[in-house]
């Protein structure tokens, strides 16, 4: 079976490995002190992969298996019963503010009606007439 790293990407790790434990090791764009493990390996193959070495590509996303897949929505189900039973306020709350687009405008337009009829229609006249002005005097 053929090897997945080279031996130099294995030399380049160790000497990023050697210089963490001496506190020397640092990362790339910040300049901190690595004092992670994971990190000074990452650190060791980004360089092999540099230079050309025989390095796998980085792993972009990791897919679960079918296992992890179920337990972690077990998870999240089991998080959700326990919240909503101990905070039923606020799970009220959320239910009332995810109300679609158009059940949104038609409350809107239930208080934009209340309001004109609350108002006396010189009051409404005359806020007509001032926003009609501010338009005209913004465009001038």
């Amino acid at each position: 079976m053929a090897r997945k790293y080279s031996k130099a990407s294995g030399k380049k790790v160790a000497r990023a490995m050697r210089k963490r434990k001496a506190g020397t090791l640092k990362s790339g764009r910040s300049g901190k002190k690595v004092t992670s493990r994971k990190q000074a390996i990452a650190i060791g193959l980004s360089e092999a992969r540099e230079e050309g070495k025989k390095v796998p590509k980085k792993a972009t996303g990791r897919k679960k298996t079918k296992k992890a897949a179920k337990t972690s929505s077990r998870k999240t189900t089991s998080s959700r019963k326990t919240s909503s039973s101990r905070k039923t306020s606020s799970s009220r709350k959320t239910t009332s503010s995810r109300k679609t687009s158009s059940a949104r405008k038609a409350t809107s337009s239930a208080r934009k009606t209340a309001a004109r009829k609350s108002t006396p229609k010189t009051a409404r006249k005359s806020t007509r007439k001032t926003t009609a002005k501010k338009a005209t005097r913004s465009r001038r």
